[in-house]
Order: C-alpha cells, then structure tokens, then sequence
C-alpha cells in the first residue's frame, strides 16, 4: 500500500494532474482511500508494539492486575484484528470497484416476483449500512407486486469484492402471504453481480458492433422523464448481449449507463470463456455447489439461512433479510482463498 501510495502521490504532483478532471479525481479518491487504510494498520502496529512493552513491565514486576489488563487488551485487539484480516481478503483484481447487479425473478409469478423484491430490500439495507449509493438502472415490477427484474449500481469502495459472493440462485421456502390455502411454497432468484467499469485497456468495442435503440422511458422519473426518448437500449450484435437503461434524466446519461453495464458483462463473457478453458485442461473437477443455487432461506416450518458453498449457516433468518449478510461474505471469501490455494498446489504437482 505504501508502494501504490508513493505512486499516486507522484502522479498528482505532476504540473497536467488536473487536465483530466474525471481520472484526477479518481486518483485523488484512491490515494485518500490508501491514506486511511495505512493509517489504521499502522495504528493498530503501535497499539501491539504498546501493549508488547507493558506485558513484559508487568511480568517483570509480578502484578497481577496488570496481567489481567493485558488479557482484556489482547482480546481487544484481536478482534481489530479479525476485522482488518478482512479487508486483506478482498484483494482480486476487481474487489474495489463498484458493482452492477441484476435480479430476475425465477418461476412463480407473484411469488417469484416478491422474492426478488425481497432480495434487492436486503442487498440495498446492506449497501445503506457501508454508506454505499444505489441507483436503479433498470426496472421491470410484477403486475401484482414485487419485482420481475431489477438493474442497479452499487457505488462504494470494495462494493464488487463484498458483493460478488451474492451472485448465484437464491432459494426460498415460506408460506405464502399470495397464497389462500396458506401451503409452503419454494420459490427461486437469480442475483448477477458484475464489477463496474469505465474502461478497459484490453477490451475494444467497435462503434460498428453496436445497435442503438431509443424509446420512452417507463420509470417512475420527473419532468419530462416519461415523455421523450430518452431510455436507450443497446445491442452488442456480435454476441447479442442487450442492455438497457431508462432511469435517467437524459438520453446521453442513460447511454453512458448503459455502456458502463456493457463493459462489465462482455468482461464476464471472457472471464467464463477462460474458466472454461482452464476447467478443460483441469480435467473432471466437479464444483461442490448444489447445482447453481447457492444459498437456501427456510422461513417455515423453522428459521434457517444456510449458504451451500461454504457450509455457512445462522437461524437469524429475519437479520439476513434486513441485511447483516458480512458474516456470508466472510465465510465465501475464505472458501474462494481454500479452493485457489488447493488448485495452486494441483498445478503445481
């Protein structure tokens, strides 16, 4: 971190930093999010090499209520420990980047749609507590209720690094509120979580690879908002990739949106087509997920919400649904570090 620290700080020194307002500010926004970060680790580095020297006096005199001092400060401290090791897991080569997730309803109909309402509630009050922005892209509502597809970006350092370990099939079982007999009912969603980007050096769209269309906007908006052209939809038509988005003000923001939500699933096109060619020279490794659904949430006849992949798994079934998902997240980022290093030493051999 030091090493990327001096690196900006370079960069912002020099005399034509600001002759590009947009990427200066990123570079400003990295370096203080850098600043900080060291400044907690080196914090934390004083308070052990502190802590170190008053254990050592107070062994050396025999007190022992100061013994016990520092027993209470150890567990302290290893609990910002447990926190900061955290953060060093999110280091893939996209964690801080923002996100763009997607939500799809599986089916059901008003079941299916209300579940998928209920899944973007719960993502949107975890973002809310990291003070991340959430803005709609894209949305399509259930004629009843609920959600039958939903697009939105999450804004926030690290936001992809938390966030991708949503992506997959979410199971529900409950009784159903749309249901008059009050049976059980088991309904099913597809979260999609992409990192955001503005630009990538090793992907070129072609202007001629792209089919533009404009159409009036559907979202809920403001002046002028639903009665102009403004909602654009674009489609790659080498690989028939269709995106949309209709949520802002103007046709050229909703343009600009819109290629941004591109960028990220034509990268995700090419992250799986190297996947699959690293799985066929692999050989017949089986993934231990449960076919593609990757977390269950049984609300009846008892409470429980247990993630498949990693074996993760708490009866808090209602704290879930209001967002306290970090304890997921940890457990699938350490399962991912325990499956690279397993495959790191199969290559090896």
């Amino acid at each position: 971190m030091e090493t990327q620290l001096k690196t900006l700080e370079a960069q912002m020194a020099a005399p034509d930093f600001w002759s590009d307002t947009r990427a200066a500010k990123a570079v400003s926004t990295r370096a203080a999010s850098l600043r900080e970060e060291l400044s907690t680790w080196r914090t934390f580095l004083k308070d052990v090499g502190d802590l170190k020297e008053f254990a050592e006096l107070s062994e050396a005199e025999g007190d022992q209520s100061a013994h016990d001092d520092v027993a209470r400060q150890t567990d302290a401290l290893e609990k910002r420990f447990a926190d900061l090791e955290f953060a060093v897991l999110l280091s893939g080569p996209h964690d801080e980047s923002g996100a763009i997730m997607s939500i799809h309803a599986g089916s059901g109909g008003t079941e299916a749609n209300d579940w998928s309402a209920m899944l973007f509630r719960m993502l949107a009050r975890f973002c809310a507590a990291h003070d991340w922005d959430v803005d709609v892209i894209d949305e399509s509502r259930g004629e009843e209720a609920g959600i039958k597809s939903i697009t939105f970006r999450v804004e926030g350092r690290y936001a992809y690094g938390y966030l991708k370990s949503e992506a997959g099939v979410h199971r529900l079982v409950r009784i159903s509120p749309f249901d008059a007999e009050k049976m059980r009912h088991t309904t099913f969603a597809l979260v999609e979580v992409l990192p955001e980007f503005d630009e990538l050096e090793e992907m070129e769209i072609d202007p001629k690879d792209l089919r533009i269309d404009t159409f009036m906007s559907g979202g809920k908006g403001g002046q002028s908002v639903n009665t102009t052209y403004s909602a654009v939809r674009i489609v790659h038509i080498p690989t028939g990739i269709t995106v949309q988005c209709q949520n802002e003000r103007s046709q050229a923001q909703n343009k600009e949106v819109a290629m941004k939500v591109l960028r990220a699933r034509l990268h995700q096109r090419v992250e799986e087509e190297r996947r699959k060619e690293k799985a066929s020279l692999r050989g017949d490794y089986q993934s231990a997920e449960w076919g593609n659904q990757i977390r269950s949430y049984v609300l009846q006849p008892y409470k429980l919400v247990k993630d498949h992949r990693t074996g993760y798994e708490t009866s808090d079934a209602q704290g879930v649904l209001d967002g306290n998902l970090q304890p997921f997240m940890e457990a699938y980022l350490r399962h991912e570090l325990g499956e690279s290093d397993r495959f790191a030493e199969a290559n090896k051999e």
